[in-house]
């Protein structure tokens, strides 16, 4: 039997990354995060338990990247969905949706995404967390940006305080709210994206997309 191309060992090494990834949104959103075990994810992924320590320094960062892929799939899927629009005003819409809604969608595992970006390690740069930050600014600039550099990150640390407001123990802040004084800064119509009690809650489930891919 002939060796394998790079190119498919590649691929082979793209998708058990993608099936870590995959395994530890599940089990981090059913068990908490620290009654999943690295084990665990590996086990569900079906891979080698080396294989994680391989791809990732450790569990925090595997989170981290887990979640920013959950991310800029779900926004992508947002933005892309039907029917397709150039609109500006509209896309921008559906990306703050697409984020906020993720809070309904995925409130145990968005909790602790928030509370590990706080602890010392910080904000993980990984190729998901870039794939994220392209979409957020290319939703910037399509609506009508002139200092993306500048407007992309407001817009990203206004998301992440909205969803730590929505997610805060004993006091969460409700959803419609948040939106709307977000809709306010970026003068959006309420009917545009997915408003609270459209379909899908939020704006964010992936309807039709394999998660595992």
């Amino acid at each position: 039997m002939s060796p394998r191309s790079a190119s498919v060992n590649e691929e082979l090494r793209r998708r058990s990354r993608e099936r870590l990834l995959q395994a530890t949104v599940e089990l981090v959103g059913e068990r908490g995060y620290e009654a999943t075990t690295l084990g665990a994810i590996a086990d569900r992924a079906g891979s080698a338990r080396g294989l994680v320590s391989y791809y990732f320094p450790g569990k925090r960062q595997l989170l981290q990247s887990a979640v920013h892929r959950l991310m800029h799939r779900t926004l992508e899927a947002a933005l892309e969905r039907e029917p397709r629009t150039e609109d500006g005003r509209e896309l921008l819409a559906r990306a703050i949706d697409a984020v906020l809604g993720l809070t309904c969608d995925h409130p145990v595992l968005m909790r602790t995404h928030m509370a590990g970006i706080l602890q010392a390690e910080g904000f993980v740069r990984c190729p998901e967390q870039q794939r994220l930050a392209e979409l957020l600014r290319g939703a910037v600039v399509r609506h009508g940006s002139r200092d993306a550099d500048a407007d992309y990150p407001l817009l990203r640390a206004l998301l992440m305080g909205a969803v730590f407001a929505a997610l805060l123990p004993g006091a969460p802040m409700p959803l419609p709210r948040l939106r709307a004084e977000l809709f306010q800064r970026y003068g959006l119509d309420w009917e545009l994206g997915v408003p609270p009690g459209g379909e899908p809650p939020g704006g964010t489930l992936v309807h039709g997309v394999d998660q595992r891919r």
